[in-house]
């Protein structure tokens, strides 16, 4: 098993870890769990897996990281959401692909969102984004995805996005290329205009290209 495989593996055991706690235990929202330590112990993995693990839940709203505090229980309920997505993120190519078509569902359902309210085509961040891809031409391209989910309001959407992104065969940590920044500047501005059929129409563009050049930037 190469590493990245290992790495979910290891998510997928803390998460199980935390529902046996969790019902054995009785923890409720705002009790504190398991150190790192204790859980790097149960596990038989090391705190640096288990630190990015909980990294990982925390951003699923799961669990919240206190300074000085340890690690709480934020709420019981999206526990089986996490379940499956760990579940999911663990097999092969196939499902690797469906979790890639899922984040674009919901990077699109955000891009329709924000075209139908006047007050996010208004935002300033489209024109923050707009002058760094036109003037400085270095933008990581899941920082823009990560500002429509934002924008779209839908902090459920997020948490999933998030996890999704993190999986992505999609390689989303990459810098936008010369040959990306008209396709992002149509989408940009036709989120400024409100004009969704053209966003759409620019996002799936820009999705195509990566896609296409996927083995070039390898």
């Amino acid at each position: 098993m190469d590493t990245k495989q290992e790495n979910k593996k290891v998510f997928l055991e803390i998460v199980n870890q935390l529902k046996v706690l969790i019902d054995k235990e009785q923890i409720r929202p705002g009790d504190k769990l398991p150190s790192e330590r204790v859980l790097s112990e149960r596990l038989n993995v090391g705190r640096s897996s288990v630190r990015e693990a909980l990294r990982s839940l925390e951003l699923l709203g799961l669990i919240e990281t206190r300074q000085g505090g340890g690690t709480f229980l934020s709420s019981g309920q999206n526990i089986q959401l996490v379940e499956i997505l760990a579940s999911f993120i663990l097999r092969e190519s196939r499902t690797v692909k469906e979790l890639d078509a899922i984040r674009k569902m919901h990077e699109k359902e955000a891009i329709r969102i924000i075209c139908s309210d006047k007050d996010l085509t208004a935002l300033p961040v489209w024109e923050s984004l707009f002058y760094k891809i036109e003037i400085e031409n270095d933008v990581v391209r899941d920082h823009i995805l990560r500002e429509f989910i934002i924008a779209s309001g839908n902090r459920l959407a997020l948490k999933i996005w998030l996890q999704l992104a993190a999986y992505s065969a999609t390689p989303l940590k990459k810098t936008t290329t010369k040959q990306e920044k008209p396709m992002l500047i149509v989408l940009l501005k036709s989120l400024q205009l409100g004009f969704q059929k053209e966003a759409l129409a620019a996002y799936d563009e820009w999705m195509n290209y990566i896609k296409n050049n996927m083995d070039n930037e390898k």
